[in-house]
């Protein structure tokens, strides 16, 4: 497990080890607030926690800086907690298994916590360093940014005093993000009567999973499978052929998460059960046919288990069902000026259905605040016609791009002296806390970059280790070349 202890940088990779090593899932905080605050301390510099849970750090000029424009470097604490189907792991109080695999390091059936733990480890670095050359600096290591960005919600003008903010959460290195998509969450409810099986019939619970699932904005738009809208297909074609009846639905986990695995437990007639397992083979086949260029095999398979007391009504269960199947997911538009980012999605995340309650929660996605406004709308007409409670929650817009910005002048000058190329400068199809914090700082000058990771919020994340190398170095020629005040 310490094998990452011997890669470079040394001071950042010591840093995402200890970080590995203190269970820190969304909405369990407590344990790395407290270790940030000690290592604060520990270095003798002003720290504390906000109103809202927030982790601010600050750092003082080194000598001749002091005219140098305040730089605030901003990454959030916490992890998505996404495991495969039979790893054992409790994120509360495991640490993360991280191994090397060639030039990549990556954890053992888990998400590794990258994201956006070698952003924190990056700035436990500089604040702990005494060789570098910086203006006034600011740690903002914000609380659950995964589930809902609340500790960026929650932070108050006046907190946090830098003209200029880096934010260490974007995933290619080489790349300087100066906008990002905003987003909403949707989510509908429904309470129900459950009803009592037919004399006869038994139950078969099926199971979708081996989807490679994902970011849902960074990887929306490479056409991975979602295990909410595969099991639907087959869910209603077992209720319109073979007379199934659904008792309940379990798919995903995170809103912002694309859902790798799903389950249903159905009742049917004991006489159609050989058929509803051809339905299930026929099904995982055709699965693995249209995705076999994206995904590793899809699993779905069938067991008998115990018949409930109780199952959805037959006029819920279909109007439930035609909402999930209609549900808008995946890519709706591209940015028409610039085709090659996803500018409007939708993540139809998390399905839970049973013992007399209905909840559906989507992710929405855009860049353009009228788009995203047109997204949602489309969402909620969809479950209003199923009877649904639609509520929109989270809202946030958009990072506006400012392609004059001077940090990004300066920081696209010392990247080429550094590495002889210039970064590519983008926006990016994914939350990034900058929308929030520039809402509630006006005037900020912001970046967001970071090193290479693939497959965030998935048991698939890994860290491209030179990269974090290179991400080091330009933050802390960054830092040496700030703008004067």
């Amino acid at each position: 497990m310490s094998t990452i202890l011997s890669l470079a940088p040394q001071n950042v990779w010591k840093h995402f080890y200890s970080l590995t090593q203190i269970p820190r899932p969304s909405g369990h905080m407590e344990k790395v607030t407290d270790f940030l605050m000690n290592f604060g301390k520990g270095l003798g510099l002003e720290s504390f926690v906000d109103g809202a849970g927030n982790v601010i750090i600050r750092k003082p000029a080194t000598p001749g800086m002091e005219n140098r424009k305040g730089v605030i470097l901003q990454a959030h604490m916490d992890m998505v907690p996404q495991k495969n189907n039979d790893t054992v792991h409790d994120f509360e109080k495991d640490p993360i298994e991280t191994y090397i695999d060639g030039d990549w390091v990556k954890a053992r059936g888990t998400t590794l916590g990258a994201d956006n733990g070698l952003g924190v480890a990056a700035i436990m670095a500089v604040l702990e360093a005494n060789d570098l050359k910086h203006g006034p600096l600011e740690a903002l290591i914000t609380k659950d940014e995964e589930t809902g960005m609340y500790g960026a919600f929650g932070l108050k003008p006046g907190t946090v005093n830098g003209e200029i903010l880096l934010n260490l959460d974007s995933e290619d290195e080489g790349e300087l993000y100066i906008g990002c998509a905003g987003g909403m969450d949707v989510t509908a409810t429904l309470e129900y009567k459950e009803v009592a099986p037919e004399e006869g019939d038994i139950a078969v619970k099926v199971t979708l999973k081996g989807l490679r699932g994902g970011h849902s904005g960074l990887e929306i738009n490479e056409g991975r499978a979602n295990a909410n809208k595969l099991l639907v297909r087959f869910v209603r074609e077992a209720v319109a052929s073979y007379e199934a009846r659904l008792v309940s639905w379990d798919g995903g986990n995170m809103r912002n998460a694309i859902p790798r695995e799903a389950c249903a437990v159905l009742a049917i007639p004991a006489e159609n059960e050989e058929e509803l397992l051809g339905l299930v083979k026929y099904c995982e086949d055709l699965f693995n046919e249209e995705y076999a260029a994206i995904e590793t095999p899809i699993s779905f398979t069938a067991e008998r288990v115990e018949l409930p007391a109780g199952e959805v009504p037959e006029e819920i269960q279909d109007n439930l069902i035609d909402a999930i199947f209609a549900c808008q997911n995946g890519v709706t538009r591209m940015i028409p000026t610039v085709p090659d980012t996803v500018e409007t999605s939708s993540n139809l995340a998390i399905i839970t259905i049973g013992g007399g309650k209905a909840a559906i929660k989507i992710l929405a996605r855009s860049s353009s605040d009228s788009m995203k406004e047109y997204l949602t709308t489309s969402l909620e007409s969809c479950f209003s016609m199923a009877g649904m409670k639609v509520e929109m929650t989270g809202g946030y817009s958009g990072w506006q791009p400012n392609v004059d910005s001077p940090i990004l002048h300066a920081m696209k000058e010392s990247y080429k002296q550094q590495f002889g190329v210039e970064p590519a400068v983008k926006v990016i199809h994914a939350g990034l806390e900058c929308g929030i914090i520039g809402a509630i700082i006006p005037g900020l000058d912001m970046i967001s970059f970071g090193p290479t990771l693939r497959s965030p919020h998935s048991p698939d994340e890994r860290a491209l280790i030179p990269t974090v190398q290179k991400f080091y170095d330009f933050l802390v020629a960054t830092l040496a070349q700030t703008p004067m005040k």
